[in-house]
């Protein structure tokens, strides 16, 4: 099932029994594990990664609530749970209307995740959620920020995920926050309340990189301050690949408006430096270097990956070079 079709039966009110969740990202795997738990007069019963014991999730599902509602089990996981096990799960949930069980799996190798017990013979469906693009993460947040009775603008929302280098995660918790403000939060509110997730940006080290200066001082600030190599990584790939949109789009048009490229309009001071950025770079440096950034990453996800720190590094310098 596509992630549009679940949003769908969500909205109808009439969301599938069984549903095994993964995917990229882990944001929206809890975010539909809560939607999909959201059910009346629910008895919850909710397995954490190792805690899950198959006796005692099939007893919960087998079995009317003691109240009158409906039971409801959440298995939390990165390891894969043995096929037979989640087919007679499966089964269980079928012989017991109204009965809810929702699989979410977080496990790195969820291409090979154990999906196919979840088909239309077992009465499942498996939903893969990929990381959201940018307008639809600011789209998430203000949906986040409304159920949390928050005036949030939508140039804040966009603001709020740059703040936090586009993870939404992060991004949502800020909010907490924010539902003490009166009033409507807009990029002011954002920057007196709202701490970054580091004291350098990740734009700060992009344009040390396209400069040719020392980075190194600033990556050691960002990774000291909690960032982790794989998500630095990637936030920087999606940063030269905004980049190389605000490049095509002045080829193309003579102009880059930020509403047009990503769908919504960034901070006036945000788009301009996107802008001064892209035009130091032709056609072939965003050829190599976003296959140099997807190579990389495959390399640190990979298992037995080399120490992620000196893969960084190495591909930081290698940024330098191809520039």
């Amino acid at each position: 099932m596509k992630r549009h079709e679940l949003d769908a039966a969500v909205g109808r009110g009439n969301p599938p029994a069984a549903v095994m969740l993964y995917g990229e990202s882990h944001f929206l795997i809890e975010r539909y594990v809560r939607l999909l738990s959201r059910v009346e007069d629910a008895n919850i019963l909710t397995f954490y990664f190792n805690e899950y014991d198959f006796s005692a999730a099939k007893a919960h599902l087998s079995q009317g609530s003691l109240f009158g509602g409906r039971n409801v089990l959440v298995v939390k996981s990165e390891k894969k749970l043995p096929k037979n096990e989640l087919l007679a799960l499966l089964e269980t949930v079928k012989k017991t209307p109204g009965n809810v069980f929702v699989y979410a799996y977080y496990g790195s190798d969820f291409k090979r995740a154990a999906t196919a017990a979840f088909t239309a013979k077992s009465g499942g469906v498996a939903v893969r959620l990929f990381a959201p693009f940018p307008n639809e993460a600011r789209q998430i947040v203000l949906s986040e920020a409304r159920e949390r009775g928050i005036d949030l603008d939508p140039h804040a929302a966009a603001h709020l995920l740059e703040s936090q280098n586009g993870d939404l995660g992060l991004a949502v918790n800020e909010l907490g926050k924010l539902s003490l403000v009166p009033g409507r939060i807009g990029i002011k509110e954002i920057d007196e309340l709202v701490f970054g997730i580091a004291e350098v940006k990740v734009d700060q080290l992009i344009d040390a990189l396209l400069q040719k200066q020392d980075f190194l001082p600033l990556l050691h600030r960002l990774l000291e301050s909690g960032e982790d190599e794989i998500r630095l990584l990637t936030s920087l790939q999606n940063h030269v690949a905004q980049l190389y949109l605000f490049y095509l789009s002045i080829r193309l048009h003579g102009k880059a408006d930020s509403a047009a490229i990503l769908g919504y309009r960034l901070p006036p001071k945000i788009e301009q430096a996107r802008q001064q950025q892209c035009l130091r770079l032709q056609q072939h440096h965003y050829t190599r270097l976003l296959t140099l950034l997807c190579e990389t990453e495959l390399q640190m996800k990979s298992s037995g990956a080399a120490d992620k720190n000196a893969l960084l590094i190495a591909a930081l310098l290698n940024v330098q070079r191809l520039l």
